[in-house]
């Protein structure tokens, strides 16, 4: 899914790069716009004077094109992105429903008594090796 979400993205920016394209070099409608600061009479020379009809056409099926990967890519990543909230919920639920056993509530207590019970084992440990090299 990962994948063609990448690919229909790449698709989205190229669209859009050829959408501006095309807006740009389209003749002005009274010899005035964006089109004429990039010097209208080279774009009569270089895609002729009815070149308006062509260019109009293509831009109006990229902009359909651009509309229908940004609605489709919106769908697809929310869906993507409900599934793992709900899988992250149900894990959840899981979790809370699941009873937690009598031990460990008391887990604290065990565990400080098998501390103490450590400590006092090594205190003997020591005072046995301690007294052991004195009384020989």
């Amino acid at each position: 899914m990962g994948f063609i979400i990448g690919v229909l993205t790449a698709v989205l920016v190229l669209d859009s790069l050829l959408l501006m394209l095309l807006i740009l070099i389209q003749l002005p409608k009274k010899e005035a716009g964006v089109g004429q600061a990039f010097g209208g009479a080279a774009t009569d020379a270089l895609f002729g004077a009815g070149g308006g009809n062509a260019l109009t056409k293509m831009t109006k099926y990229a902009a359909v094109v651009f509309f229908v990967l940004a609605f489709g890519l919106s769908v697809i990543i929310s869906k993507r992105v409900h599934k793992s909230d709900t899988r992250v919920r149900q894990a959840l639920q899981q979790q809370a429903a699941t009873p937690v056993p009598a031990a460990a509530t008391g887990a604290s207590n065990v565990l400080q008594s098998l501390v103490t019970t450590n400590v006092v084992e090594s205190a003997r440990t020591n005072s046995v090796s301690t007294n052991t090299p004195a009384q020989k």
